[in-house]
């Protein structure tokens, strides 16, 4: 059997990696529970109490109370989620889906699409972009080979399997724009399933065949042919940027999409991009700056593509799976959040990297192969203004987003471990704590958990702060090591009881969107509990917090959930973690750069309350 190691975004204790091993599909996992209503109010409650002053959590209790007396309102939403567990595969997963990304109505890049930025190649040419670009798919393909034949090993998190449901969806897959709210088209269930990719490169798209007639998989040297050909028809030319369409709000570009369907070869076109099985954008080079703000500008151009005089133009945002290589060596992968979650796109850049590291001498059959196909448009006068619009947005929502990524190479993972601490739970308390140095408050926090141990599961927030985390920060200042150490320890092991909590599928976000959704459903106002402003302040998310699923030197990165807010994304390796802080430039009160360096000086007063130097006093 094999075993692939890949910590999971989810995976909060880092001792756990994610385990693989029979070479086994769908799992017997199963169902996801809906906790008990008296425990989700009761941790509510809890999750309030640093964030509101003693009069409002009285007030907000009075309110939890009574919605949860027997037989009231509480009871009887919960009976219906009860009902809707017993006859759905997930009485929550669609409703998320649904309600997080296909009903809003933001634009995907920045606000939706995460990217992972991974570490620069050696070169800076052409002729080598294109030689990782044919490696890149090949193996690519040859992680979708093992999906289709079963040999994706079935992964285990502590001990208990997890679902593999989204392995399929990630190939042939594209989000697909609608007025009021969009939807999700997966067109590798059919018959015919697609046997194409769409490669783009200075905003012109080109349908590649990759499989030869007798269903056999394109070598890489066959790729690399095919992708010569493409650059030889693809020079700069006054071409409209279409794929900036798709970077626009929500409800416009569902508008524009209708437009532009309305003709015969635009809609031709559009189809062969969504059905394809992936998207490839070759990348013109990033403007080369010093070394540290390099690894902050790379990132932002897989998030973004740096601007419509830049990369954007090679983007299609609605598709589930892009990858993105530069001239420059850069080289990383954005996904479309409603289809698919980390730890499957960490599962297969692992293998997208162990297979760049083997030399494939596999030799060319001598077939002459079809000239890759260009896409074409009918571009009319709507459509011209639809994308110049689309271009002032997006350079606009670009130039408010600031983006700085760094490697913390202090220490790593190994330091919280070596003291029986989870990792995770270390670096969210140090977040806590360098956000309350920064804004002299502490704030709501989520965190991601994965539920893939149910069937059809998707995620959970973790919440933070808790009690102890602000007790903590409040005698950070304390000359008393003993006592803070004690505090610190306590703070790390209550976010760790959350993350189990969380976990075992006893999380409290999804269940309150549940009971708000189900209300909704069956026709009633919205209970007073979710129109308490208690509620909306702790879901005013000022930190959005994830951690990457790798265990390579690989950095996420996407941007706040609020206006006022950061998002945060950290990757922590053995002796290192890699950081990457997005705030939007329109907030006064937010700053990326002074939240990094004071993070970093965070980190360093734990290593020394944890390690003190000699002649610090006890």
């Amino acid at each position: 059997s094999s075993y692939i190691s890949v910590i999971a975004i989810s995976d909060r204790c880092n001792s756990d990696t994610v385990r693989t091993d029979a070479p086994c599909f769908f799992s017997s996992v199963p169902s996801q529970p809906v906790p008990p209503l008296a425990q989700t109010l009761q941790n509510y409650l809890r999750a309030l109490e640093p964030l509101l002053p003693p009069e409002e959590l009285n007030h907000t209790r009075r309110m939890v109370h009574e919605f949860s007396r027997p037989g009231g309102l509480g009871a009887q939403l919960q009976e219906g989620l009860e009902r809707r567990a017993r006859h759905t595969k997930n009485w929550i997963s669609d409703r998320w889906v649904q309600w997080a990304f296909l009903e809003s109505r933001q634009p995907l890049p920045v606000h939706s699409n995460p990217a992972i930025s991974l570490p620069r190649r050696d070169y800076n040419d052409w002729r080598s972009q294109l030689v990782f670009a044919s490696k890149l798919i090949a193996a690519v393909l040859d992680f979708k080979a093992k999906i289709n034949t079963g040999q994706i090993p079935m992964e285990y998190m502590r001990g208990k399997p997890l679902c593999m449901e989204l392995y399929p969806l990630l190939f042939s897959s594209c989000r697909i724009p609608g007025p009021k709210h969009d939807s999700i088209a997966h067109y590798g269930r059919s018959r015919r399933s697609p046997t194409h990719i769409t490669v783009v490169r200075n905003y012109q798209f080109f349908q590649l065949e990759v499989y030869n007639s007798d269903g056999s998989q394109l070598t890489e040297g066959q790729i690399h042919s095919q992708l010569m050909r493409i650059r030889s028809q693809s020079w700069k030319t006054d071409k409209e940027p279409m794929g900036i369409l798709t970077s626009e709000h929500r409800h416009t570009w569902g508008e524009a999409y209708n437009r532009l369907l309305r003709d015969k070869l635009n809609k031709e076109s559009v189809r062969l991009i969504e059905t394809g099985l992936f998207s490839l954008c070759l990348d013109s080079p990033v403007m080369r700056i010093s070394d540290e703000k390099y690894a902050s500008r790379k990132a932002a151009q897989i998030l973004h593509g740096g601007g419509t005089f830049s990369n954007s133009g090679n983007r299609w945002f609605d598709k589930t799976l892009q990858f993105v290589v530069g001239e420059d060596g850069s080289w990383g992968l954005l996904y479309e959040a409603a289809t698919i979650e980390g730890p499957p796109i960490a599962t297969l850049l692992h293998h997208i990297l162990q297979y760049c590291d083997n030399p494939n001498p596999q030799r060319a059959p001598l077939i002459p192969l079809p000239m890759p196909k260009k896409l074409y448009f009918n571009i009319d006068r709507e459509i011209k203004r639809d994308i110049e619009l689309a271009k002032q947005n997006l350079d606009i929502l670009i130039n408010d987003l600031d983006v700085n990524v760094f490697n913390f190479k202090r220490f790593g993972k190994d330091l919280p471990k070596k003291y029986n601490m989870s990792p995770n739970s270390f670096i969210q308390v140090a977040l806590q704590l360098a956000y309350y140095k920064v804004h002299n408050e502490v704030c709501p926090a989520c965190d991601i958990a994965s539920q893939r141990m149910f069937r059809g599961g998707r995620t959970e927030y973790i919440r933070s702060p808790t009690s102890q985390t602000l007790m903590f920060i409040l005698a950070f200042d304390d000359p008393s090591r003993e006592a803070k150490l004690q505090l610190f320890r306590e703070a790390v092991d209550a976010y760790t009881a959350l993350t189990d909590l969380a976990l075992n599928g006893h999380g409290i976000d999804r269940h309150l969107l549940g009971l708000k959704l189900q209300a909704i459903e069956e026709g009633m106002s919205i209970p007073k509990i979710f129109m308490d402003t208690a509620y909306g302040l702790a879901t005013h998310w000022k930190l959005r917090t994830g951690q990457v699923p790798a265990n390579t030197d690989s950095v996420m990165c996407f941007g706040p959930l609020v206006p006022d807010g950061y998002a945060i994304c950290y990757n922590p390796q053995a002796d290192h973690v890699h950081f990457s802080i997005t705030a939007f430039n329109c907030c006064e009160e937010t700053n990326a750069e002074t939240l990094a360096h004071t993070l970093k000086d965070t980190l360093c007063q734990l290593q020394e309350l944890l390690q003190p130097t000699p002649g610090t006093p006890e």
